[in-house]
Order: C-alpha cells, then structure tokens, then sequence
C-alpha cells in the first residue's frame, strides 16, 4: 500500500534526513519525501501495520530534525 502525508520541514537537508531515516524504519518499502509540494510519499511492506509504522518514522524523523513534522 502507498499513502502521501503533509508534511512540515524547514530545508531540502533537512527533508533527505527525514526520507533517510524513513527508508531505514521497519515495515517501510521506499518512502520519497518531496521538499517543494512539502509531501512525504511512503511504500508499506505487505503486512505492515500503517499506523504503527508511520509512528515509528515520525520518532526516527524527529531524532535528526527535531522541528520536523508529520500529519497522518
């Protein structure tokens, strides 16, 4: 299953921390996050509990941009 979020962060930097710590979470197939439309684009694997995982991105985000954001 594929879903887009709203996301919030600051710099395109700051957006290829966010993607990379994404693609580095259980659960999640390929995540690409677009700094300009300020939307993050995630893959999930097959049994993947959607909610449970993008909690996890949310935590592996906020430890490498504190101030980022993510609506779900």
């Amino acid at each position: 299953m594929k879903k887009t979020y709203k996301i919030e962060v600051d710099c395109a930097n700051c957006a290829l921390k966010m993607e990379d710590a994404a693609n580095k979470t259980a659960g999640v197939n390929k995540a690409v996050v677009n700094f300009m439309t300020q939307k993050m684009t995630v893959e999930f694997e097959e049994s993947a509990d959607e909610k449970a995982v993008m909690k996890t991105v949310l935590k592996s985000c906020k430890r490498v941009e504190d101030d980022c954001e993510i609506y779900f």
